[in-house]
């Protein structure tokens, strides 16, 4: 029994040895593969090594998104500074014309102003310089005319940029899954090129193309918010600049109903 325990010992060292060395193997082999593909990935992933270690085409892809997303950053303060100044202009000319009896009054107060609600008074001005209020039935028509057409300059002046930002809401995410279809197609050149799918080959290219993506979201998703938003307050100046021209119309009104009265008092 002694001698039949020993045999069975003796065999099984060996096989225990063997199978301890092959998993050794197995384990250096794994640590040599993983210091391999640490040593062929980039230190660092970093969005502007990513941005110096791009494609030329994904490179002029990201300048032109973040060129893009600047355009829409100036578009907005200028846009939000210019209208804020014009509404609150528009709100105290409006108080001023409710409370004015004569349009005559009113065009001497913005004789030498420039802003909207002062350019309705002054073409109104004009326009009944040129006619005769107490007897011209044609007047109100050619005045609200003149207004109509101011009313249409000023609105195509206060809008102006905001079409560049709707462009840039559309066009930036294609713009942005251009580069990252190109970054892609890269990284398919290199395993090619490589004849590896190691993830050092792959992980480059596919991290230049999302970043594509990523910017090319950063340029829309404000100008698409920020357009919005500029809608909204230049309709809402709209209508401060349509109860203006309407509130010229009541004093023009007001002033040909007096007139007509005078001369009908006088006739009799």
């Amino acid at each position: 029994m002694a001698t039949l325990a020993f045999l069975t010992s003796s065999y099984r060292r060996p096989r225990t040895a063997l199978l301890g060395a092959t998993a050794l193997m197995m384990l250096n082999g794994n640590a040599r593969a993983a210091s391999t593909v640490n040593a062929l990935l980039p230190p660092d992933l970093s969005p502007w090594n990513m941005f110096v270690n791009a494609d030329i085409v994904v490179k002029a892809v990201m300048i032109g998104l973040a060129f893009a997303s600047l355009v829409t950053w100036t578009i907005c303060v200028a846009k939000m500074l210019e209208l804020r100044s014009e509404t609150d202009i528009a709100r105290r000319r409006l108080a001023a014309l409710e409370h004015h009896t004569a349009l005559a009054d009113t065009a001497r107060q913005t004789r030498d102003d420039a802003d909207a609600v002062a350019l309705l008074v002054q073409s109104a001005e004009r326009e009944a310089n040129l006619s005769d209020i107490a007897f011209d039935s044609g007047f109100t028509d050619r005045v609200a005319l003149r207004l109509e057409r101011v009313q249409a300059a000023i609105a195509r002046r206060i809008a102006r940029g905001a079409g560049i930002l709707a462009t840039i809401g559309a066009t930036a995410p294609f713009v942005g899954l251009f580069g990252t279809v190109w970054g892609i197609m890269n990284s398919f050149i290199g395993i090619s090129e490589a004849r590896t799918t190691n993830l050092a080959v792959v992980a480059p290219g596919i991290a230049e193309a999302l970043l594509a993506t990523a910017l090319g979201l950063i340029a829309a998703i404000p100008a698409v918010v920020i357009y919005n938003h500029l809608v909204r307050l230049i309709t809402n100046y709209r209508a401060l600049l349509t109860d203006a021209a309407a509130q010229i119309m009541l004093l023009i009104s007001r002033e040909q109903g007096n007139s007509s009265h005078r001369v009908s008092r006088a006739a009799e």
